[in-house]
């Protein structure tokens, strides 16, 4: 489960995102132009560290991206060229925000939710020491759920950037589709629709062999 703060962040992660993303070699759009959520979902980091959000996002005309995002209390060694930057969070402080692709943390709980078929993690505020279940903006879903070839994530090695994002790790491969409309996966997958997107269409899948 993913515990939620109502709170208020300094930029925002659309602002870094509007700022971060027509850097990127898949990104399709106007430089400067505003950028919208369709969607997100998140992970559960079970030692309860590091925040692990996706967010689905464009420019208002423009394709849908998948940008998985990694929230976290201090720098993360050797990822700098996969900072979005910080930001300031009225609950927590200083967050650093990172392209969740280059975290070790995110790859783990990427390979967990294909691996096991768990999806996305349930999100919740604590209210007055109840817990008030957040309701997802879209839907997640695991094809090839429980495949016994796909093992846990050991060390990152490296990650190569570009319309299939591949996550090279000591065990498996992760390939996260950037563009989700466009992709023809070759192992177990994970599976996204939300609102304006009705059929799920690969988001990410461990490539085997």
């Amino acid at each position: 489960m993913a515990l939620l703060h109502r709170a208020t962040l300094r930029p925002t992660k659309l602002d870094l995102l509007a700022t971060w993303l027509p850097g990127r070699p898949w990104y399709q759009g106007p430089a400067g132009a505003d950028v919208v959520s369709r969607g997100a979902y998140r992970f559960d980091d079970p030692a309860g560290a590091v925040g692990i959000e996706t967010m689905l996002v464009g420019a208002a005309d423009g394709p849908v991206h998948h940008v998985p995002l990694t929230y976290r209390d201090a720098p993360l060694a050797g990822a700098e060229d996969w900072l979005l930057g910080t930001t300031e969070h009225s609950t927590l402080g200083t967050r650093w925000v990172y392209d969740g692709c280059a975290d070790p943390v995110y790859a783990a709980a990427l390979a967990h939710a294909v691996r096991t078929g768990t999806g996305q993690a349930e999100q919740y505020f604590e209210v007055d020491g109840r817990r008030e279940v957040r309701a997802p903006s879209m839907t997640v879903a695991v094809t090839g759920a429980g495949d016994a070839d796909v093992p846990p994530v050991g060390v990152v090695r490296r990650v190569v950037d570009g319309d299939e994002t591949v996550i090279v790790t000591d065990s498996v491969e992760l390939v996260v589709v950037r563009r989700p409309a466009a992709a023809e996966p070759t192992g177990p997958t994970l599976l996204g629709s939300w609102d304006g997107q009705p059929t799920s269409v690969p988001l990410a899948y461990a490539r085997l062999g």
